[in-house]
């Protein structure tokens, strides 16, 4: 019998905010797998968890998927996380999700934090209906993107790193010529769950100035309004 790939997420953060199946799930796991063995152990230390981990990030090749499937062959349980929040969201498990459920292995969902739904949460914008956009493009087709953001009807997500988090507004800026469209809602949510977590919200104008007042450290994530929402 072959055994179980767990998906398990894990705290963006704030370390308390793991779930109770997510602790029990790594505590009988056979095998975790993460993108940077340095981080999980952090938080498996946190929780006196002692297991085997591997490594499982953009890097690694279909060797690497094809013994970890060849395990779960073997009834082995393994469970898979990514540095922090929900794997599947900008990190390299996909292909390995995929590999198992062509193979009929069992996937299952451990559900917890998400960068994602907790900056949706708090931005206060109607969500019925948005674009998850990942991370910016560092250079090739970065002036594009922000232009197609700003350019859209719908609400707009997207993440950025601390060094880019100021080159992202300004780009917003420059990528529209009406000025109305510079007074757009936006919502930077920056360092979620942690010690300095801030939340900037209001005309992408005032967000600006706001951010370049303070603090950019950690990587945030950003909210666009939809286009034809005021408050």
């Amino acid at each position: 019998m072959p055994g179980i790939l767990h998906i398990v997420a894990t705290p963006i953060g704030n370390l308390d905010d793991i779930t109770k199946r997510a602790i029990d799930t790594l505590s009988t796991a056979d095998l975790i797998l993460c993108e940077d063995t340095r981080v999980t152990k952090k938080l498996l230390n946190a929780y006196n968890i002692s297991k085997p981990v591997q490594s499982l990030h953009q890097h690694s090749d279909d060797e690497k998927i094809k013994s970890i499937i060849k395990s779960l062959n073997s009834d082995q349980s393994i469970a898979l996380v990514s540095d922090a929040g929900t794997p599947g969201v900008n990190d390299p498990g996909g292909k390995l999700v995929a590999t198992a459920l062509n193979q009929g292995i069992t996937v299952s969902p451990i559900p917890g934090p998400s960068a994602l739904t907790t900056a949706i949460s708090v931005c206060g914008f109607p969500m019925e209906k948005f674009t998850y956009l990942g991370f910016p493009p560092n250079k090739k087709g970065r002036k594009t993107f922000f232009e197609d953001v700003m350019s859209r009807d719908e609400a707009s997500i997207f993440f950025e790193s601390t060094h880019r988090l100021i080159k992202a507004l300004e780009s917003m800026m420059e990528s529209v010529q009406d000025t109305k469209e510079k007074g757009r809602l936006v919502c930077v949510c920056r360092e979620m769950t942690k010690i300095y977590e801030t939340i900037y919200r209001g005309p992408a104008e005032k967000v600006l100035i706001d951010l370049k007042n303070s603090s950019v450290k950690g990587e945030s994530v950003i909210i666009v309004a939809p286009k034809k929402y005021k408050e």
